[in-house]
């Protein structure tokens, strides 16, 4: 009863602040559009995901709209658009397309530190239980997108300074959903011919989709400095001192009494 009623307070400090800054949360409008193709159709028949699984998964939330069987079936997933309707089934796509599909960040990078006891011990890793088999079976197996040397080397740089609020390392360590989900999304970019700028652009929009608690709460301190929203640049916003877990609990504790609000959960 204790705990409910300073999560009650807690939400009426931020309200009570937010209301008193003037700002007030917005409707996300789309951000990206992608050519999704028939990459749910691939990883299906590759066991990345599992039908029945996914399928158990979501009826349990009301089961998939039309829209978002199309996102799994579909063959055609041109101009799509992630937005505040889609971006939790998203989230879920681009975690296994960044799980399994073949690159070097997962082969060669902080995933793979021997100090780790393997790549399997992590959240995005012993956490997608929606695939045929392990998700070690299918960890960096797939050449669902093959990126050029150059591409390769972009995704690479803004990997390492794209970080999200509920971990304190950059989406190069992808060790949770959220990581995994957005190199998966960098590398889509990158393969579409998305340039460096861009990218930092959609992924802060992106991560807005994932926390809109915790960038509401950034939004509230930027602008409290005396800076205009719409002209912050999307790189310094994703860089750790805002957008790492401890970034973000900074930023946390100069505008309200010191307490955790719940965020996006790192699971399917």
């Amino acid at each position: 009863m204790e705990n409910k009623i300073k999560k009650i307070l807690y939400s009426s400090v931020i309200i009570f602040i937010i209301m008193l800054l003037g700002f007030a949360p917005t409707a996300q409008k789309a951000v990206f559009t992608i050519n999704w193709g028939n990459m749910g159709i691939r990883m299906l028949e590759a066991g990345v995901i599992d039908k029945e699984k996914f399928e158990n998964l979501y009826s349990q939330r009301g089961g998939l709209s039309e829209t978002n069987k199309k996102l799994l079936y579909g063959d055609n997933n041109k101009n799509l658009v992630i937005n505040s309707e889609n971006s939790g089934i998203m989230l879920n796509m681009l975690w296994a397309f960044g799980l399994s599909n073949k690159n070097q960040i997962l082969e060669n990078g902080p995933m793979m530190d021997p100090k780790y006891g393997g790549a399997g011990n992590f959240a995005s890793t012993g956490g997608w239980t929606l695939a045929k088999g392990s998700a070690m079976d299918h960890y960096g197996m797939h050449k669902f997108v093959t990126l050029t040397l150059e591409q390769q080397a972009l995704v690479e740089k803004v990997a390492k300074n794209i970080y999200r609020p509920c971990c304190d390392n950059s989406t190069y360590f992808p060790d949770c959903n959220h990581g995994m989900a957005m190199l998966g999304l960098l590398e889509l970019m990158a393969s579409q011919g998305v340039g460096e700028a861009d990218m930092y652009k959609v992924a802060l929009q992106v991560n807005t989709l994932w926390f809109p608690n915790q960038y509401q709460v950034i939004k509230t301190f930027v602008t409290s400095q005396g800076v205009d929203w719409s002209t912050v640049d999307p790189k310094k916003i994703l860089e750790v001192e805002y957008s790492s877990a401890s970034g973000y609990q900074k930023v946390l504790s100069q505008i309200k009494p010191q307490e955790q609000k719940g965020g996006a959960s790192c699971g399917a």
